[in-house]
């Protein structure tokens, strides 16, 4: 494989990105004492940094890899929502398919972290489902957006906030199949078998686990099949993919499958792991239509970003050089 041409080939594709977008502000200081008002930690505030988080960490993970990335989403009409979008323009990402609404708030995950640690996280936001009218503005959003400039991959990025409703996420792979787009998801609990029809279902293995029901602890290679049979029984989906934390990934299809373990990493912090695995996963096979070559480069992305604190986008030149060391 040669990996410097394949990342150069990320320029030419087309990635769509729907879902929960969120601001994530960082409070960063020092605790030297304890409140006598209360049996807290007094933190002293350093600096404030203000990140995109939820679906949008999946469009920073592609724009970080040089894809042409949009976001479609629903936010807020207020202070965080501006503060958003300047931080996806500054990213190179697209948001003329953001919906600005007075009746929603934008998703705002205030976190307060000393010594690596957070000491706390406060989060404002709205998580019922988006109204009938919000609905509409933006399926008419999307459907004018692929008649001017069709993606190659459509990614559901699904937090629960409400901006994925059934009624969306049926519309939308309709629209993509129509159009002959990939589709991918990285689902929750709400809407698990909402998606129908989907070429990729990423879920993690907590996730499968409770949304399947399921009481097993012995993962291996047959169970995690049967997991697979299980869902395209109700998905009629394409391709499982599912990650395992600490074991792993494994990918099936319906000629392929395998467990591809982890490397060994410093982890400091795995959130947002996910986003990156579903970003790199989508445009890997977006680009050359091989799940072996997806997973194991989004494996190995997924465990990358690990070794950050707090959300962070892959560092393309650091993935590159892995993929070569590590896959070749």
């Amino acid at each position: 494989m040669n990996f410097d041409q394949l990342f150069s080939s990320f320029a030419n594709i087309k990635v769509a990105v729907l879902g929960d977008v969120m601001l994530d502000t960082y409070w960063w200081g020092h605790v030297e004492r304890i409140s006598p008002e209360a049996p807290v930690p007094v933190v002293s505030l350093d600096k404030k940094e203000l990140r995109i988080g939820g679906a949008g960490n999946v469009a920073l993970n592609l724009a970080a890899l040089g894809a042409q990335t949009f976001v479609i989403s629903v936010i807020g009409n207020d202070e965080e929502g501006k503060q958003l979008k300047t931080l996806f323009q500054q990213n190179k990402i697209d948001t003329s398919n953001i919906i600005s609404s007075s009746e929603r708030i934008t998703t705002n995950k205030m976190r307060i972290v000393s010594r690596n640690q957070q000491m706390m996280r406060l989060d404002a936001e709205v998580t019922k489902d988006i109204n009938a009218d919000l609905q509409n503005q933006l399926l008419n959003s999307i459907k004018k957006y692929f008649e001017i400039n069709k993606p190659d991959v459509l990614i559901f990025e699904d937090y629960n906030k409400g901006v994925l409703t059934e009624n969306i996420i049926h519309e939308v792979i309709a629209l993509c199949k129509q159009y002959n787009v990939i589709t991918t998801v990285d689902p929750k609990r709400k809407n698990f078998f909402a998606y129908k029809g989907i070429d990729i279902f990423k879920p993690n293995l907590k996730e499968v686990k409770e949304g399947l029901n399921l009481l097993i602890d012995d993962i291996n290679e047959q169970s995690l099949q049967n997991i697979h049979q299980q869902l395209n029984q109700l998905l009629q989906h394409q391709i499982s993919l599912i990650t395992l934390s600490e074991k792993g990934i494994f990918y099936q299809s319906s000629s392929q499958k395998n467990i591809i373990p982890t490397y060994i990493r410093n982890i400091a912090d795995v959130s947002g792991a996910g986003d990156t695995v579903i970003a790199v996963a989508s445009l890997v096979y977006a680009d050359k239509k091989d799940i072996e070559l997806a997973a194991q480069i989004a494996n190995i992305a997924g465990g990358l970003v690990c070794e950050e604190v707090g959300t962070s986008p892959i560092n393309k030149e650091k993935l590159l050089n892995e993929c070569k060391l590590l896959l070749n």
